[in-house]
């Protein structure tokens, strides 16, 4: 069992960890979550050992083995594969000593270990995770330093997982891989057999994969069963009870305020007065659910424009001359959501960039409407943005002539109100940044939004609050992304970049997992190719499944808040009906009668707002 005992960890005079504490079962696979900068990968530094709390302390079984990637890539000119074959410590420990070992009997102990950890099938073990993590044959025995940091990252992981460590620790894993890597990693740590802890904002994983999730929040930990949507529901549950408690207290501490101003000044009542002030004075405040900024994304609809918004006929785009795609033919309209699949290298960038007008056509025919507005987001315009400056520099540069509430109101839209505007971008965290980016680009209301990677800095409510604010965007949208919550919930066409070739997907996201895990057939089957008056109705069809969606989704979320309002609001009056004394607010003076007939009017409002739910939660399964 690792257990976490009261973990305390200051950070220049802020408290990160304040007591801290779980219990995480034996062979548990456990999703750390939080919002960004609430200390996860401080504690997870912590369980790893590399470093220690100043208060508190964390217990495992002796002689365990811990698995954790440090953030050095590892670098030099040894290949991926000798780099993940060399992290069986012991193994090559062995083969070491075997060679050239004098002693008989020693070589003789030597094999009988070797068999016991089955170290003559190492090398396939080896091989087989670097393909899942995007290494071919040719790529796992190149030296290391040809390699960006990004794919030596792969390797480091690759090693991580070929050790089997008996505590498995990840720290944003998918951070550096493609869909297709994510995808083949979720695979494997679902048949991982020893205790795990990974932090991850990909829900899928953390739905598919972890039987616990351990929730870090003002500095504590809450230990839940199940996965992330297990999680939501019991915090969901968790918050209306406190927003029930919080109604309460709010009516006793009016209750007890006015009785002390009105008796307070008399001499009979004083001392019952001075009671009701010491009450108040040791009534701790319930917090409230703060509102956090980073959730706030509002994309500006365009302009209503003519279809094809952009027209792609046997293009061919590419580099110094070298094509990298070639025969491109692609359409996009006004209503299209389009997710481009493909293992990072082959040519998915190149074709957004030929989309965003960045690459010219090296070949065939590209045509663009001429008051395109196009808006691009990618790491590079985060990475780039001037540390110095605060975003309402950045904004008014690229807004020159703008009066300074359109500037304001732009940024606002992103959640950078007030000061928030005038903080420096060097104090900003990556999801911060990736918003204001997101902000920068989407200034002039463009007609499509091509958005690359766009979650990577993003937790797992913020990367939620992206996806609804793109369902209500008025635009096209073109997304690549690892991950696959996102796309599902955002794409309604998938094409599918590799070979040199860009080409529409006919299958669903599902049957494109099942082609890069090797289940079921490899393609989908053919099919031929729709007229041009099949492809308008089909995308007039998707448009308005997707508005459908759209209210749909608004309607869940709405049905669900009644149903949270008035379950809480039954409790109330339960109370009022079990114990009078316990009573509040109008419930106290109304009688029994009133209250009963109340009670009967909110189980009546809750019963609709449950049906309600349950209809629109059933047209979302079927329209899914």
């Amino acid at each position: 069992m690792l257990t976490i005992n009261a973990v305390t960890v200051r950070l220049g005079g802020r408290v990160i960890l304040d007591r801290a504490s779980a219990a995480i079962p034996p062979r548990a696979r456990v999703g750390l979550i939080g919002r960004n900068g609430a200390g996860k990968s401080t504690l997870m530094k912590l369980i790893a050992k590399v470093n220690e709390p100043d208060e508190g302390g964390i217990d495992m079984p002796r002689g365990a083995r811990i698995g954790y990637v440090a953030q050095e890539a590892p670098a030099g000119a040894a290949t991926p594969f000798e780099t993940v074959l060399a992290a069986d410590v012991e193994r090559a420990a062995l083969l070491a000593e075997e060679e050239g070992h004098p002693d008989a009997h020693r070589i003789g102990e030597i094999h009988e270990r070797l068999n016991a950890i089955d170290a003559h099938t190492a090398p396939a073990r080896a091989s087989r995770i670097l393909v899942g993590l995007g290494f071919d044959e040719a790529a796992q025995h190149r030296p290391l330093d040809s390699y960006s940091g990004g794919w030596r990252m792969r390797v480091a992981l690759a090693a991580l997982l070929f050790s089997q460590p008996d505590l498995l620790l990840l720290d944003e894993p998918s951070n550096h891989l493609d869909l297709e890597a994510t995808l083949w990693l979720e695979s494997f740590l679902k048949s991982y057999r020893a205790t795990m802890v990974v932090i991850s904002h990909e829900r899928d994983l953390l739905n598919n994969v972890v039987d616990y999730i351990l929730h870090l929040e003002g500095g504590t930990t809450t230990l839940y069963a199940g996965g992330y949507d297990d999680f939501e529901r019991q915090r969901n549950e968790r918050l209306a009870q406190l927003a029930s408690a919080r109604e309460a207290q709010a009516t006793q501490r009016a209750k007890l305020t006015d009785y002390i101003a009105r008796n307070s000044a008399r001499a009979s009542t004083a001392k019952q007065a001075q009671s009701r002030m010491k009450a108040l004075a040791k009534m701790q405040p319930i917090a409230e659910a703060a509102n956090d900024p980073s959730l706030v994304f509002d994309f500006p609809s365009p302009a209503v424009l003519k279809p094809p918004l952009v027209q792609l006929d046997h293009a061919a785009v590419g580099y110094d001359g070298t094509p990298i795609l070639e025969q491109v033919d692609l359409r996009l309209d006004p209503d299209d959501r389009l997710a481009l699949l493909g293992r990072n290298g082959n040519g998915k960038t190149t074709l957004a960039r030929l989309l965003a007008g960045q690459l010219p056509a090296m070949e065939g025919h590209i045509g663009m409407s001429t008051k395109l507005k196009v808006g691009y987001f990618t790491q590079y315009q985060v990475e780039e943005l001037d540390s110095d400056d605060t975003p309402l520099a950045h904004m008014g540069r690229l807004m020159p002539g703008a009066k300074p509430a359109a500037v304001r109101g732009q940024l606002g839209r992103f959640g950078f109100s007030g000061l928030m505007a005038e903080q420096k971008v060097g104090k900003m965290s990556g999801g911060e940044k990736a918003r204001l980016a997101l902000a920068l680009i989407t200034r002039d209301a463009p007609h499509l939004l091509i958005l690359d990677e766009p979650t990577n800095h993003l937790d797992v409510d913020a990367r939620e609050a992206l996806v609804q604010a793109l369902a209500d965007y008025g635009g096209a949208v073109v997304v690549v992304s690892h991950d696959r919550h996102m796309l599902e919930a955002t794409a309604d066409r998938l094409v599918l970049v590799e070979d040199g070739h860009a080409t529409e997907f006919s299958g669903s996201l599902d049957d494109y997992t099942d082609r890069v895990l090797g289940r079921g057939d490899a393609r989908p089957e053919k099919r031929p190719a729709p007229a041009k008056s099949e492809k308008k109705a089909a995308r007039q069809e998707s448009a308005g499944d997707r508005a459908k969606s759209v209210v749909m989704r608004r309607t869940a979320r709405e049905a669900e808040a009644d149903i949270t309002r008035l379950t809480a609001r039954l409790a109330q009056l339960d109370t009022a009906l079990g114990d009078p004394t316990k009573a509040t607010g109008a419930d106290r003076l109304a009688g029994v009668p009133a209250l009963l007939k109340t009670r009967a009017t909110v189980e009546k409002a809750l019963a609709e707002a449950e049906a309600k739910w349950v209809a629109a939660s059933e047209a979302l399964e079927a329209a899914a």
